[in-house]
């Protein structure tokens, strides 16, 4: 049944439900439920019927999502106060933590069509992220807490930061099917000692070429 498949597919992303009566508690499942009529009424081009759905949905769960949003299979909304835009595109098995806005740009310059992100399937967003415009966030992508995103995210990179940019993983974290907040909990992963790595590894391609070219002038010098 879709609707078990669905409830699993959040047990296996959050450790806290006891059973699957709990998860449909959620203000996360409502919200899509609710979603989901709004956006079939949307696309009927009953658009007052489906704000007013989305309306409620939105008093109900502290969720505000769009009816023109498209949403795939397994979305999880964890906690709530998520907004998400009209063209924002989410793909299957997306994961969404509290406080993150899939937004979109400035409407003042009367430029109508694909103004928010698309979310390709696995992504996980962080806590308190913000990803903006019409962007694409690639395949099993993690946008880590309160990071600001405005442009395309290669598939499987881990952003951190504002702006956020990527950060090296791991290859055991980076093979692991979920992670929690899409966030790298470890000093490791901090940007700044990130960018001292970097530099280092710099260092290191630069002096091992200078070595090369010194002993090639030595040999032709001999």
């Amino acid at each position: 049944m879709a609707l078990i498949a669905y409830l699993d597919s959040i047990k296996s992303r959050d450790p806290a439900p006891r059973s699957r009566w709990e998860i449909l508690t959620y203000p996360g499942v409502w919200a899509l439920g609710l979603h989901r009529i709004a956006h079939a009424l949307f696309r009927a081009r009953l658009y007052f019927v489906a704000r007013l759905v989305n309306h409620i949905s939105r008093l109900l769960t502290a969720i505000d999502i769009h009816p023109g949003a498209t949403i795939g299979r397994n979305f999880f909304i964890d906690h709530g106060f998520v907004v998400i835009g009209e063209t924002a595109e989410i793909g299957d098995d997306v994961t969404i933590y509290q406080c993150v806005t899939l937004g979109g740009t400035d409407p003042a310059n009367g430029v109508a069509g694909k103004r928010h992100p698309t979310l390709c399937d696995g992504v996980i967003v962080g806590s308190g992220a913000q990803v903006l415009g019409p962007i694409t966030v690639g395949r099993r992508a993690r946008i880590g807490a309160n990071a600001v995103v405005t442009r395309d995210v290669v598939e499987g990179a881990t952003m951190v930061g504002i702006p956020a940019k990527p950060v090296l993983v791991e290859a055991t974290d980076y093979a692991k099917p979920f992670m929690p907040y899409g966030t790298p909990c470890s000093q490791k992963y901090d940007p700044e000692t990130q960018k001292l790595e970097l530099l280092r590894c710099e260092m290191d391609t630069l002096r091992a070429r200078l070595d090369a070219l010194t002993a090639e002038e030595q040999r032709k010098s001999a």
